[in-house]
């Protein structure tokens, strides 16, 4: 019984980190996409 519940509380932490690293590279990438956009924006004006 203990053994499953262990099991759990790790998947658990595990599913929490990979929200999290799959968040900072959704905003990675967003900062990103922004600087392309404001280089496009100088070049075009």
């Amino acid at each position: 019984m203990m053994k499953n519940f262990y099991l759990m509380i790790l998947m658990a932490v595990f599913a929490l980190a990979g929200c999290n690293t799959i968040e900072g590279m959704g905003e990675d990438v967003e900062a990103g996409g922004e600087a392309v956009q404001e280089k496009a924006d100088d070049v075009r004006n």
